[in-house]
């Protein structure tokens, strides 16, 4: 499912037009990004958690000659489903 097509099915549910449903959720990922760079995280109970998480340094190998190289550490935004979710899934 695409944003378009997000935005369509949620707009059915609610009731509200598709202009008024794109707004919510672009509202809605851009106080999810503003969060997550603060390193606050979003809490969705049932639903899941949106936060950041660290990656170590590490060494990795080059696909094609082989050769070792070094990746740096760095800042992931991680999502990690709810208990809910999982089970719905299942």
């Amino acid at each position: 499912m695409n944003k378009a097509e997000l935005i369509e099915a949620v707009s059915k549910v609610t009731a509200n037009t598709k202009a008024d449903t794109e707004r919510y959720l672009d509202a809605f990922i851009e106080v999810v990004t503003k969060n997550v760079k603060k390193k606050d995280g979003v809490k969705l109970v049932g639903f899941g958690t949106f936060s950041v998480s660290a990656r170590k340094a590490r060494v990795g190998r080059n696909p094609q000659t082989g050769e070792e190289i070094q990746i740096p550490a760095r800042k992931v935004p991680v999502f990690r489903p709810g208990k809910e979710l999982k089970e719905s899934v299942r």
